[in-house]
């Protein structure tokens, strides 16, 4: 194998290892700024509050919280474990760690919706209305190969 290879098989090596980092990147600052949001309403709690959005509040935060560490994951792995015996190894754990940090980052999204609307309606209400747009996504994302319209 030529010099020019191994070169070019290590350009490529780097651009997979820095696609996962920047993603990482990427949620990990959306989540970051999303509890910088919540932390603020925490310290500064709005007169309104009601004990159930104080506990949804509280709920909101640990959830942000684990997402952003998830998040965060690819990146310490990366430090810790590098230099790499198996590029596979590297992505599928760190596919694992942003997939667990989806849920918990999800969660975060729907209770903020949720403080959002109950501040205008009722608790029943602000629960259901806030589950709209994960369930639109969800048939969405059904329905991006046609699976949807399948079993229809």
């Amino acid at each position: 194998m030529s010099d020019d290879d191994t070169n070019e098989m290590d350009d490529k090596l780097v651009q997979r290892y820095d696609t996962i980092l920047k993603e990482s990147a990427l949620l990990s600052t959306f989540a970051g700024i999303l509890f910088g949001f919540l932390l603020n309403m925490a310290i500064n709690v709005p007169d309104h509050f009601e004990f159930i959005d104080r506990v949804t509040l509280i709920v909101a935060l640990y959830s942000t919280t684990v997402a952003a560490s998830l998040f965060v994951m690819p990146v310490v792995y990366h430090h810790l474990q590098y230099p790499y015996g198996s590029l596979d190894k590297f992505k599928s754990r760190s596919h694992r760690f942003i997939i667990l940090g989806l849920i918990p980052a999800g969660l975060t999204l729907y209770l903020g919706l949720q403080l959002a609307i109950h501040s205008l309606l009722g608790s029943i209400e602000s629960f259901l209305l806030a589950s709209l747009p994960f369930i639109l996504v969800y048939f969405l994302f059904r329905a991006r190969k046609g699976e949807f319209l399948k079993n229809l």
